[in-house]
């Protein structure tokens, strides 16, 4: 498929998709959503052991793109934001890990889709907002996202206030992974992406469905889960492979 908003690519291993927007600050319309839907999907089914999200130009995303929302009734801004929760939902459906890379500022919905990226590596300019604290329309469904990378203190902070946070301050929060200098961006984002797609593709995918699938249930259910999940993946070819080479003192061979 030829995409006119984003880039997609591969870097060795690493699938690469980048937002390419930046005359519109990469404001995420239902059309861009749709290209990053698709790229997506496609990495998914593909041989790639992990994906960065990256963008270009000075902004990673200004959020959802008002030029596309002028017209939309009801119903328009429904299926809208169904879509863009379609690929929230995608992103960390996927079984390799996402690895956000974020150079500039990160508002609205592109903060959104940062704290939905499995990782992020952030460069030491870059900033998290969710502005609609600051006015008449509150950032809901960024909420969503934020409130689980973050927790609800912060989270609450960033809703209400609706001002911005500098890289380091994210670092803490916990909505980015790493800050790093501009000029080492790309190279840390790969790096990261690298060291979390090790060892067995089949184990890390099940390991990442299971993450989320298990963070907000009860401690009980959480366990409830997690171990049977523990105890298939163990009789799983994969597993069984771990668990000889550990023995066998040799290096293992993954499927």
């Amino acid at each position: 498929m030829s995409y006119q908003h984003i880039v997609s690519e591969r870097d060795g291993a690493v699938a690469v998709v980048t937002m390419n927007r930046p005359e519109r600050r990469n404001a995420l319309s239902y059309e861009h959503i749709g290209e990053l839907i698709d790229a997506f999907g496609r990495i998914g089914r593909s041989d790639a052991r992990a994906v960065v999200l990256a963008a270009n130009g000075p902004v990673f995303s200004a959020g959802h793109d008002y030029g596309d929302m002028v017209e939309r009734d009801l119903q328009g801004f429904r299926d809208l934001f169904a879509r863009c929760a379609d690929m929230m939902r995608l992103v960390q459906g996927l079984p390799q890990p996402v690895v956000a890379s974020v150079q500039g500022i990160a508002t609205g919905a592109g903060c959104q889709l940062v704290a939905t990226c499995d990782l992020a590596v952030a460069a030491e300019g870059a900033s998290f907002a969710t502005p609609g604290g600051r006015g008449g329309w509150f950032c809901s469904t960024p909420m969503v996202a934020v409130s689980r990378a973050i927790g609800r203190k912060r989270a609450l902070e960033m809703l209400l206030t609706g001002e911005a946070i500098d890289a380091s301050t994210a670092a803490d929060w916990g909505l980015v992974n790493r800050v790093v200098p501009a000029e080492r961006l790309r190279e840390a984002t790969l790096e990261l992406a690298h060291a979390a797609s090790r060892g067995s593709t089949v184990s890390k995918a099940t390991g990442k469905h299971a993450f989320y699938a298990q963070i907000d249930l009860d401690q009980a259910h959480a366990y409830e889960y997690a171990s049977e999940v523990m105890a298939m993946t163990a009789v799983a070819p994969d597993g069984r492979e771990a668990i000889a080479s550990f023995f066998e003192k040799r290096k293992p061979v993954y499927r």
